[in-house]
């Protein structure tokens, strides 16, 4: 795998450092077969210049002008090889260029036109194949390496583009299998080793992909620039975004994934604007692309309350769950469940998530919303149960979770716990609105007891605010509660001392009747 660069590879070269290079090979100037093969595209382009002062005379060879093509191409500077591409002969080599600069540009028209002229031959098979990865086309990518494979055994490179593919299905384990066939033969390649730390990353953790990296940090050379960018960024999502800063900010447009990562970073560490800025004139073309921008949008939508960030999200949800190539994937089972999420349609969500829970069920995020969907649909018992799996002490010290959790208590007849939720919370406007959500809730469901005592609580927060009604009706529904025989006698005198420390006139009266019923039944209030 070539890296796909947008910014080019040798932005600061002056002449000084160039004619210095050439000084230095004076001795031995390698050929530019072999400048290709050891992917030293600086040193190919070094030595094309030179040709290039040949096309002035008449007697140079027209290839030389592909050649000079293909080496600005793999530093990027694409619109120069496409220039140099056009003062070529017409041959398979150049269509073959052409083929990927249209991909580049995003000129669907040429790249078809293009397409047509490949022929049922290795390198045009190979290039077509290039392209279905590129385009997320990973099946039809894998089929023709698979027919590759059968004519040609000794072809072993194309293990690893196969392994790719798997890689970027989700068949991790596959793709460890295949690779390994390469790795026999070829055990200190950089792109096979980085992809077994990356498989490893996805099956078992950072710590085991890092150790795996330490292999290809031992054999990279100092002239081998795209495999230290590669490890940069790599160590970085390895690490959960240690250095993320100062490492991937460089990398963006170099590795295609480092921007993504980085937007990745910013969401954890809730920079929601941050994410958006980097990402909001991304055009994506991958299904990652859409499903992140996706999730910047719902996160900021939610964060300032735009409706208009929100239908961004659903629409991209939407348009990666709704396709033929991911419908059936896990990541576009989960974007249909956050597009239905997002359209409060929470009985389609379940759907959608009780579809991927096998693969999933140890993941919190996962409980999480799932826990919500439940909740929301009524299904407090099954919610409560999921909401008290959660691990992580980040979603548990959420507000969101806070408020469904005690939700969920109260329904389930459990307020006492709900208060003991709003007990451990510091002073804080999350504890005043959990505060607010007890005592309606606790009042709905007839818990009159916490209900009382969270308005005497929100009565002396905000004094002027009017929560004496509600407290009132509730130190009442508990005395109803009472004298059916379904709360104990003795709440009665902490009842009392919520209604005292309220000022209201009605006070007296309400006091007066439940002292007097106190005395008739010879229930102790002292």
């Amino acid at each position: 795998m070539i890296l796909s660069r947008v910014k080019p590879a040798v932005g600061g070269e002056s002449a000084l450092s160039i004619s210095e290079k050439k000084r230095k090979n004076k001795n031995k100037v390698p050929s530019l077969e072999e400048y290709l093969q050891q992917r030293d595209y600086l040193g190919a382009l070094t030595l094309l210049e030179e040709y290039r002062a040949l096309t002035l005379k008449p007697d140079c060879p027209a290839e030389v002008w592909v050649y000079l093509a293909c080496a600005l191409f793999f530093l990027g500077l694409y619109k120069d090889a496409e220039d140099a591409a056009s003062k070529a002969p017409k041959s398979p080599l150049q269509n073959r260029l052409l083929f990927h600069l249209a991909h580049k540009f995003n000129d669907e028209k040429r790249l078809m036109g293009f397409h047509q002229n490949l022929e049922d031959v290795t390198e045009d098979q190979l290039s077509l194949a290039s392209i279905h990865y590129m385009r997320s086309h990973y099946q039809e990518a894998i089929d023709i390496y698979k027919r590759l494979l059968l004519q040609n055994r000794d072809f072993l490179a194309v293990n690893v583009y196969v392994a790719l593919c798997y890689y970027k299905l989700d068949y991790y384990d596959i793709s460890q299998d295949v690779l390994a066939v390469y790795l026999q033969s070829i055990p200190d390649s950089t792109i096979a080793l980085n992809l077994k730390a990356c498989n490893h990353f996805r099956l078992y953790n950072g710590k085991e992909a890092e150790s795996e990296l330490k292999n290809l940090i031992d054999i990279s050379s100092c002239s081998f620039e795209f495999a230290k960018e590669l490890i940069q960024h790599n160590l970085v999502v390895f690490r959960g975004g240690e250095g993320a800063l100062q490492m991937l900010s460089p990398l963006i447009d170099v590795i295609p994934e480092a921007r993504l990562n980085l937007v990745i970073y910013y969401l954890r560490q809730d920079d929601v604007q941050e994410a958006y800025n980097l990402i909001q004139d991304l055009v994506p073309t991958t299904p990652q692309e859409y499903i992140l921008k996706g999730v910047v949008n719902a996160a900021l939508g939610q964060e300032i309350g735009s409706r208009d960030h929100l239908k961004i999200a659903e629409q991209l949800f939407q348009l990666v769950g709704g396709s033929a190539s991911e419908c059936d994937t896990i990541p576009g089972r989960l974007c249909m469940a956050s597009c239905f999420f997002l359209l409060r349609q929470f009985k389609d969500v379940l759907i959608y998530l009780n579809s991927v829970k096998d693969y999933l069920f140890n993941d919190d995020t996962f409980k999480f919303n799932c826990a919500q969907a439940k909740a929301a649909v009524g299904k407090y018992k099954e919610a409560e149960e999921i909401f008290l799996s959660i691990q992580s002490e980040k979603i548990k010290n959420d507000y969101v979770y806070l408020s469904w959790l005690a939700r969920c208590y109260i329904v389930n007849q459990r307020g006492q716990l709900a208060w003991d939720l709003y007990l451990k919370m510091g002073t804080s406007s999350d504890s005043f609105s959990l505060l607010q959500l007890i005592a309606n809730d606790c009042y709905k469901m007839g818990q009159f007891y916490y209900a009382a005592k969270a308005f005497d609580a929100l009565e002396k927060l905000d004094p002027g605010s009017n929560y004496w009604e509600g407290k009132r009706g509730a130190c009442v529904g508990v005395f109803q509660l009472i004298l059916a025989n379904k709360e104990s006698k003795e709440t009665l005198k902490e009842v009392l001392a919520l209604l005292r420390n309220s000022g209201n006139p009605q006070v007296e009266y309400i006091i007066r009747a439940m002292r007097k019923w106190a005395k008739d039944n010879r229930v102790l209030l002292s």
